[in-house]
C-alpha cells in the first residue's frame, strides 16, 4: 500500500505538456469582439467531450447502476446489473468533462485496449465491454467480491498462514506479468491493493483489477518517466530506465510483506524511502526471517536484485522451486509475529490514506486543477518533482504570484523542515 505517484514525461510526450500550457494561455487570453473591446475569455471543451471513443452507445438499455465501490481520479466504480441475464458487473464510469486534454482520452483508450489484450487470462479481471454516451465512458468487468489480498490473509480464523500460502498467491501475481510482458506490456503498479479475490470462497482465484498505469512497451525499448508506488517501485523506475523487469522487483516486495509482515524499504518520508530503495539492501536477519525456509529467502533474493539485467524475469520467477505448483514451499505455519506485523502495515497505510483523501475532499475540481497548474508551472525540468532550487526561483518569479527575497527564504527553510528535497505531486 502506499500513496501512488506518477509523472507521465514519456520522451515523445514533451510536446502534450507544450501544448497544455498553449491550451491555458489561449483559455486565460481575452478575445477581441466586433467592436474593439475585450470579451471574456474563450471556454474550451474538454477534449473527451470533443472525442467519440469508438465504443458502444447503448449502455444505458443494458444495465443498471447500483452501489458506489469507489472512486478515482477521472470518476467512480458501481456494481451493475445486466438487464437480460441478471449477471452482476463492476462498472468504471468516466467523465468525460474531467479528460481536459488529449493525453488523457489516451489513457482510457490505452487502458480498455490492455484489458481486452489480457482477456481470458485466469489471474486478469474479465473484461465484458466498454461503453459511452455524451457524458460518459463505461467500462464493464467483472465483479470480484472477495475482498483485498492482505486483508483475506489477515481473515484466517485460525491464524493458521503458511509459505505455502504466500507461494500461491505470488505465483498468481507472476502469472499476470508474465502475460503482460507476453503481450508486450508493463504493469507498472504492482500492489496489493490492485489484487482482488474473485469471491470468498477458499480457492478463489486472485485478480488483478487496476492497469491504469500499465502501458505498452517495444523491445529493447525503455520508460522515461516514474510511476507506482513508493514502497513497490523499482530502482531503474527511478532512475528512468524502466522495463518489464519492474513488475518482476515489485512482486519481490509484495512477497517479502507476506513472509515477514514489514517492507523491505522503510522511512518516515517518500524521499527517504526511494533513497533506501536505490541504495540499501532488505534486512533477513531480524525476526522472523531466521524460522523463513532458505528456498523462500533465495526466491526474494532474486527478485529484489537491484539491477534488472541479473534480477529473474517472470517467466524464470515461475520456474523457481519454492514457488512452482507442487514446490518446496512449507505448509507449517509462519512466526505469529508475520500477521501482527501485518496488521499493522495495513493499519499504517489504510490511515495515511485516510489522511490524504480528507485532505483532498477539501479541495474543489477547480481548486485541484489550478494546484496541478502550479505545480507543473514550477516543475520547469518536467521531472516530476519540484527541487528546492525550483521552488526558490518560482517563488521570486511571477508564478503566478512575487514575493521578495525574505520570504521566499522563510518558505524555504519550512520545506527544508519536511527532511526532503523535492516535493511531489500526488495522483
Amino acid at each position: 500500500m502506499g500513496a501512488c505517484f506518477s509523472t507521465r514525461t514519456k520522451v515523445g510526450q514533451h510536446h502534450k505538456q507544450k501544448q497544455k500550457q498553449q491550451q491555458q494561455e489561449e483559455k486565460q487570453q481575452p478575445q477581441q469582439n466586433e467592436r474593439g473591446g475585450k470579451s471574456r475569455p474563450t471556454v474550451l471543451v474538454p477534449c473527451g467531450k470533443r472525442t467519440d471513443f469508438g465504443y458502444a452507445k447503448d449502455f444505458e438499455s443494458r444495465y443498471t447502476i447500483g452501489k458506489l465501490l469507489g472512486h478515482g481520479q477521472f470518476g467512480y466504480t458501481f456494481v451493475a446489473t445486466e438487464y437480460v441475464t441478471g449477471e452482476r458487473v463492476a462498472v468504471k464510469r468516466l467523465d468525460k468533462n474531467k479528460m481536459i486534454l488529449p493525453i488523457s482520452v489516451e489513457d482510457v483508450k490505452r487502458e480498455v485496449k490492455i484489458l481486452d489484450a489480457l482477456k481470458g487470462h485466469e489471474n486478469v479481471v474479465h473484461f465484458h465491454n466498454a461503453f459511452e454516451d455524451d457524458s460518459y465512458v463505461y467500462i464493464v468487468m467483472e465483479l470480484c467480491e472477495g475482498g483485498e489480498l492482505l486483508d483475506r490473509i489477515l481473515a484466517k480464523k485460525d491464524s493458521h498462514y503458511s509459505e505455502k500460502d504466500a507461494a500461491i498467491v505470488v505465483r498468481q501475481m507472476l502469472k499476470v506479468a508474465a502475460e503482460c510482458h507476453l503481450h508486450g506490456l508493463v504493469h507498472r503498479d504492482m500492489k496489493p491493493e490492485n489484487f482482488l479475490f474473485k469471491s470468498t470462497k477458499e480457492d478463489s482465484p486472485l485478480k488483478a483489477t487496476d492497469f491504469g498505469l500499465s502501458d505498452f512497451i517495444k523491445p529493447g525499448k525503455k520508460f522515461h518517466d516514474i510511476v507506482g508506488s513508493a514502497y513497490y517501485v523499482a530502482p531503474e523506475v527511478l532512475k528512468r530506465k524502466s522495463g518489464p523487469e519492474s513488475d518482476v522487483w515489485s512482486i519481490g516486495v509484495i512477497t517479502y510483506i507476506l513472509l515477514c509482515g514489514r517492507r523491505p524499504f522503510w522511512d518516515r518520508t517518500e524521499d527517504g524511502i526511494l533513497k533506501e530503495v536505490l541504495k540499501n539492501k532488505p534486512d533477513f536477519r531480524r525476526k522472523p526471517w531466521p524460522t523463513v525456509s532458505t528456498s523462500a529467502k533465495d526466491f526474494v533474493k532474486k527478485l529484489l536484485v537491484k539491477h534488472p539485467r541479473v534480477r529473474l524475469t517472470a517467466a524464470q520467477a515461475l520456474s523457481h522451486p519454492w514457488v512452482r505448483e507442487g514446490g518446496s514451499a512449507s505448509e507449517i505455519p509462519l512466526d505469529i509475529s508475520v500477521l501482527s506485523n501485518m496488521r499493522q502495515f495495513v493499519k499504517y497505510s489504510r490511515l495515511k490514506q485516510f489522511a490524504l483523501r480528507a485532505l483532498a475532499s477539501t479541495l474543489n475540481e477547480d481548486e485541484l486543477a489550478d494546484l496541478r497548474d502550479q505545480f507543473q508551472a514550477i516543475d520547469v525540468d518536467r521531472s516530476g518533482s519540484i527541487s528546492l532550487e525550483e521552488m526558490k526561483q518560482a517563488l521570486a518569479k511571477d508564478i503566478p504570484w512575487t514575493l521578495k527575497e525574505p520570504r521566499v527564504i522563510e518558505i524555504l527553510e519550512a520545506v527544508s523542515l519536511l527532511n526532503s528535497k523535492t516535493l511531489l505531486f500526488g495522483t
